[in-house]
């Protein structure tokens, strides 16, 4: 049962946004079932798979499935078998995947026309495009984030999509539109929880050291991810607030708010066996950085977390001290070896590359091959570089159904993880 909607006018620094909104009991966010979509239980704290420091025993190698136009976002539908990738000028691409035996690779091909063309809309320029895509639990809805003409405002848009890979382009509704005051730090990324929820991640609005204070200011939606539940709205309400949101009934911060204090989260994932959140946050001069947001219970990974952009960058003072209670990362690295912004990835749970089971994999764009640190209660265990693997200017990750991992790269390329 749904407390009343009401309509919420957020201040953000650069302007104001209505956002029709209305809250969601908490006992539903833990539903099994809903009229529209399918969630699923809470992840069990107790059952977290053991981690073991394996990553010297890894040995990786890549296939390349597919080669695109500046791919930089990548998902996987419910019930279908096919990936799905987004370019970054606005096309929305479908990798068809079959499988040609019980014992032979599967075959990928990528289909010639886009299932949807967004290029009139989007600004894609520098940090700009079409920059996230995620599905509903029951792959019946398709959700993009991208900047829009003509003043780079970032807009969250739905679609409904039927058994097949049509989008059916009438049943458009847009969700959310951000304003952005300059040009860089759009974040962009979308990720569907177990909860079923939609997490959307904001950077701070750009320039350089959070000039309007968006970071430490949980009443504005820049510098944070969102958690909204988009489909127990209705056509004049395009979304609810979960009531389980931290600042849901709006008095410490925006209802949408689920964590804040990043300053560009370029991927975050839900590690898919216990549920525990990863933000890889682009830094602003001189680190990179992993944060770990355990999930206590349920589906509380990250939940009112500040994550301390920008008084600090790392673990290192930026304006000031850690805030109180501030969430410092797991993990840091900084620019000496020519490293400059990191790209997010996910917890590998596949079965191609066992030694790589329970590690976080990510890259940095400006200095080629893979990366990964395996952690246990906050502590890391071990950490691994692979220089040598053809992977330079990595834009993503993503993961199948099966919890194989892609990662795409700027100049074009999908590659799948395979065991070398």
């Amino acid at each position: 049962m749904s407390a009343p909607r009401r309509c919420l006018l957020v201040l953000l620094a650069a302007g104001l946004v209505a956002a029709c909104t209305g809250t969601r009991d908490d006992d539903e966010d833990r539903t099994t079932t809903t009229s529209s979509s399918t969630t699923t239980e809470a992840p069990a704290v107790d059952d977290a798979p053991a981690v073991e420091a394996t990553l010297d025993d890894a040995a990786v190698a890549v296939q390349e499935i597919a080669r695109l136009e500046d791919p930089v976002g990548f998902a996987a539908r419910p019930s279908s078998p096919n990936l799905y990738v987004i370019e970054k000028s606005g096309r929305v691409r479908v990798i068809a995947v079959t499988q040609t035996g019980r014992d032979r690779p599967p075959r990928y091909e990528v289909q010639r026309t886009p299932i949807l063309d967004l290029s009139d809309e989007v600004v894609a320029q520098g940090e700009q495009g079409l920059l996230g895509i995620a599905f509903s639990t029951d792959g019946r809805h398709l959700y993009l984030d991208y900047t829009a003409e003509p003043d780079g405002r970032t807009v969250v848009v739905e679609y409904e999509m039927g058994d097949t890979d049509r989008v059916d382009e009438r049943s458009r509704r847009v969700l959310l539109e951000v304003p952005q005051p300059y040009p860089n730090h759009n974040g962009g990324h979308l990720v569907t929880g177990r909860d079923g929820f939609l997490y959307i991640g904001l950077g701070d609005g750009g320039s350089a050291g959070d000039p309007q204070g968006n970071g430490q200011d949980p009443h504005a939606l820049l510098g944070s991810i969102l958690r909204i539940d988009p489909l127990g709205g209705a056509e004049e309400v395009p979304y609810v607030v979960p009531a389980g949101n931290p600042f849901a009934d709006g008095d410490d911060g925006a209802p949408e708010v689920w964590l804040y204090g990043v300053r560009n989260p370029w991927r975050f994932a839900f590690d898919r066996a216990t549920g525990d959140l990863w933000v890889a946050d682009v830094g602003q001069d001189e680190w990179e950085e992993i944060t770990w947001l355990p999930a206590t219970g349920g589906f509380d990974a990250g939940k009112g977390a500040n994550l301390g952009w920008s008084r600090v960058e790392g673990t290192h003072r930026f304006r000031g001290e850690n805030p109180a209670g501030g969430v410092l990362p797991i993990f840091e690295y900084g620019h000496e070896d020519g490293s400059c912004s990191i790209t997010g990835g996910v917890v590998y749970r596949g079965e191609a590359i066992p030694a790589l089971q329970g590690a976080y994999l990510f890259a940095d764009f400006c200095t080629p091959g893979l990366r990964a640190i395996q952690a246990h209660d906050g502590e890391v265990l071990a950490e691994r570089r692979w220089d040598d693997l053809p992977l330079e200017q990595v834009q993503s990750f993503g993961e199948d159904a099966d919890g194989e991992v892609y990662v795409l790269l700027a100049t074009g390329p999908v590659l799948k993880l395979v065991a070398g």
